[in-house]
């Protein structure tokens, strides 16, 4: 498909495409946050171990991850469009299908698997799309589209609890598969966009001599695009790596305190309706703070990198207090405090790892942070619930969740000193050399 812009517009069109990422993450991402809910439910239902239940949400998780740059290389093939499309449907039918809940088996397969494709093949091209389309405002737009999350768990919370009480969770997961097949309108509203690595090919063909166009175009034709964008050796570059490192050690912990919440409400003996009212709680104050922090960004008043990590810092330590609360009072507090600080982490996360490796190589460095974080999504849940059963108290699993984050907060602090001190040496060879020689000029005369 043609693609109708040759550069990112930052505005015009591309507000269109952030509505419609908008749309997506609330219909994707936010499913994943507000999943707690099904999840005592289930494992009453099969009687099982928190550690077995909690592979349902491992592996949407794990295949959410997995699944990126398999998304990322059918976008260069069939357009945005065409894969956010095809992961709306993925989506129906992983939820439509876990209505009959065979087993376990059946739910890690469909409700985990299924789900799992859909919502990887929906937010990867919605997110990649969004961050092309925009420039000077990419971390406010992209503050816009992971808002849609927020927006939509803050409502999913009562009424999937409402669903649950008058459907059960079966009837309940069978209703929201067709509520995400609204996923497929928002991806025919995301029009392609020429990509940076197109446009540089074109340039070169125009600027060509006559003599060598040809061959030229003929070497284009028989290059697959795949190639041009998909970039694996990104694996080599150390900047890449240590904040690889990072997203999977914050991956072990972003799932985790969304996953136990509810189970924690419920060990305090808190009404059913005021638990739900935490996930929505937790909505409100992460939807005020991916604007507020995606306004900021883009003031570029700070470096991404250093907001990044000072907020990683407050994540952990909300985490390590919420389990001190007694009460629903003072565990809204804490939950208040840890969705928002959550809230400015998501948002500029993508646009550090834009910074780190730049432009043209971003759809390749997206698909393979996804790939590499997979395992700390994978793990995290799991090693919980694994934490959880020996401990016997859900608190142990934010405990966890919070030193995990700790450490992940040191490798940025290492990659930031590695770019300073690259640009430091970076600094020193572009620096021009003074002649030693006060009159240059008068002795070349006196020689002559």
């Amino acid at each position: 498909m043609q693609a109708k812009d040759s550069n990112p517009p930052d505005g015009g069109y591309g507000w269109v495409v952030v509505v419609s990422a908008f749309m997506v993450m609330g219909l994707t991402v936010a499913v994943l946050k507000t999943f707690a809910l099904f999840f005592v439910e289930i494992q009453q239902h099969f009687d099982e171990l928190a550690s077995t239940t909690s592979w349902i949400t491992s592996v949407t998780i794990a295949v959410f991850h997995l699944g990126a740059p398999v998304a990322n290389s059918l976008c260069v093939q069939y357009t945005h469009r065409t894969v956010v499309i095809t992961g709306g449907l993925l989506a129906f039918l992983g939820m439509a299908l876990g209505f009959f809940g065979l087993n376990m088996v059946w739910m890690y397969a469909m409700t985990g698997f299924l789900q799992g494709l859909g919502v990887s093949f929906s937010w990867t091209p919605a997110i990649s799309i969004v961050t092309h389309y925009f420039s000077r405002k990419r971390a406010l737009a992209n503050a816009i589209a992971c808002a849609g999350e927020c927006a939509f768990a803050f409502m999913f919370g009562p009424f999937f609890q409402w669903l649950i009480s008058q459907y059960g969770w079966e009837g309940s997961l069978l209703i929201i598969g067709g509520i995400q097949l609204n996923i497929c309108v928002c991806g025919v509203l995301m029009r392609p966009l020429a990509s940076s690595c197109l446009l540089e090919a074109c340039h070169c063909e125009t600027e060509a001599p006559p003599g060598n166009s040809a061959s030229r175009r003929d070497k284009e034709d028989k290059s697959p695009v795949i190639h041009k964008i998909f970039n694996w050796m990104l694996v080599r570059k150390t900047e890449f790596v240590l904040y690889a490192i990072f997203g999977t050690l914050a991956a072990m912990s972003f799932f985790v305190p969304p996953l136990f919440l509810v189970p924690l409400s419920y060990s305090l003996v808190i009404d059913e309706s005021w638990t739900a009212s935490l996930l929505s709680l937790l909505a409100m104050v992460d939807f005020g703070g991916r604007l507020l922090c995606g306004w900021y960004a883009s003031l570029h008043a700070t470096k991404t990198i250093h907001l990044l990590a000072m907020t990683i810092t407050l994540i952990s330590t909300s985490l390590m207090l919420l389990p001190l609360a007694d009460n629903y009072l003072s565990l809204a507090i804490f939950t208040g405090f840890y969705g928002f600080f959550f809230s400015t982490t998501v948002t500029i996360h993508i646009t550090v790892l834009a910074d780190v490796v730049g432009m043209p190589e971003f759809d390749s460095a997206l698909g393979l942070f996804m790939l590499i974080r997979s395992t700390g999504g994978f793990v995290g849940p799991l090693l919980a619930g694994l934490i959880v059963d020996m401990a016997g108290d859900y608190r142990a699993g934010f405990y966890m969740a919070g030193a995990t984050l700790v450490l992940s907060a040191g490798f940025l602090i290492v990659l930031d000193r590695l770019q300073q001190k690259k640009r430091r040496r970076s600094k020193i060879r572009t620096k021009p050399v003074k002649s030693t020689l006060p009159y240059p000029s008068f002795h070349i005369l006196e020689h002559q």
